[in-house]
């Protein structure tokens, strides 16, 4: 049996007082009454919200099931409705997370009505997207980070064992990395790693694999690629890195890599150190240089 909305004086002072955003609606799904932090949560004035649905701050693509649910909950037997998280948009176009929660109470009239309780959760999910992409992302450079690479690499060896396809890795260190660091300063050694990582990802495929090792090391993983084809494509790579200036004129970088094609049945750890034991030699040769393992 739905609670009973009284009219008692404290109701409206205490919702129109409350943090959060409130908001009544008819059975209907139109607005009755809003408060003070729901209108300034969505960027409307009382007199523009009154008197209109309640979709008017959902997304257009989401309206009909919003409304399909407000029908469905008003007919149905719970009172409460249960809590869930949305996303809606303000008069500004900027899209917010919230949480919702509502009841479905009836008024002195015994007309049924429904109170929306909002809570503004943007920030927060906000926080966790950036949480969630610092899990798995370099911060500097905005690529994989090695944890998240070694998983990706994992899970390309386990394709290739299963397709029988080829799959190559190389793993790539910036020469002399160090004496631009001692020269420039760590910002400017910070700015050579991002426009080269930009390069490298601009450079690959769309479904090749560029991460961030640690310090001045990157991991290339190439899907379906022969030891050929992976050199081919790694000298690319170093080509483009060596005839472009980072950002200075007084800079100059250049790269050696280390390839390894994937063999029947090896594992992840062995793979990479083929290819690390090929990137010492090619560092050994004079630097600037692919060498396959």
């Amino acid at each position: 049996m739905p609670l009973t909305l009284t009219r008692s004086d404290n109701v409206p002072r205490l919702i129109r007082a409350a943090p959060i955003g409130i908001c009544i609606t008819n059975e209907a799904g139109i607005l009755e009454m809003v408060n003070p932090a729901f209108c300034e949560f969505y960027g409307y004035a009382e007199e523009e919200l009154l008197g209109r649905s309640f979709a008017l701050v959902v997304p257009e693509a989401e309206r009909e099931t919003m409304l399909r649910r407000h029908r469905c909950f008003m007919q149905g037997d719970e009172e409460h409705d249960e809590r869930q998280e949305w996303e809606v948009v303000g008069r500004d176009g900027e899209t917010h997370s919230i949480i919702a929660e509502s009841s479905r109470l009836k008024d002195d009239a015994g007309r049924l009505k429904r109170v929306i309780f909002i809570t503004d959760i943007t920030e927060r999910k906000a926080l966790e997207r950036r949480l969630d992409f610092l899990a798995r992302h370099d911060e500097l450079t905005g690529l994989l980070n090695r944890r998240a690479g070694m998983a990706r690499l994992g899970e390309e060896i386990a394709r290739a064992h299963r397709q029988g396809s080829p799959l190559c890795v190389a793993i790539i260190d910036l020469d002399n990395f160090k004496q631009i660091n001692d020269r420039h300063g760590h910002a400017t050694g910070d700015e050579v790693l991002c426009d080269v990582a930009a390069r490298l990802g601009g450079e690959l495929r769309d479904y090749d694999v560029l991460a961030r090792l640690g310090g001045e090391e990157f991991l290339v993983i190439l899907p379906g690629a022969t030891q050929e084809q992976a050199h081919e494509s790694l000298e690319r790579l170093r080509t483009r890195i060596a005839s472009a200036s980072p950002g200075r004129s007084d800079l100059s970088v250049t790269l050696s890599a280390g390839i390894a094609a994937l063999r029947a049945d090896e594992a992840c750890h062995v793979l990479l150190e083929r290819a690390d034991r090929a990137l010492y030699r090619a560092k050994q040769d004079g630097r600037n240089r692919t060498q396959a393992g």
